[in-house]
């Protein structure tokens, strides 16, 4: 609940934002593909390329910064 709500604050603050949640047991291919191991996972791709990801809670900060070096 605590990523979902930073991850929606962050969504206000930078409406272009693309926001995909897996659940690893009905998306486990998906989970696998990403190196998903734990939750919550947050992976940030710019350019098909992954510039973050935090397992656990990300500050709004983190996103942030993640989300600019995205684009």
């Amino acid at each position: 609940m605590q990523t979902r709500r930073v991850l929606a604050e962050a969504a206000k603050l930078v409406p272009a934002m693309e926001l995909t949640e897996l659940d690893i047991v009905r998306d486990a291919s998906d989970a696998e593909r990403e190196r998903v191991r734990s939750t919550p996972t947050v992976v940030v791709h710019g350019n098909a390329e992954e510039v973050f990801r935090a397992e656990g809670v990300p500050s709004l900060n983190q996103v942030l910064v993640a989300l600019a070096k995205a684009v």
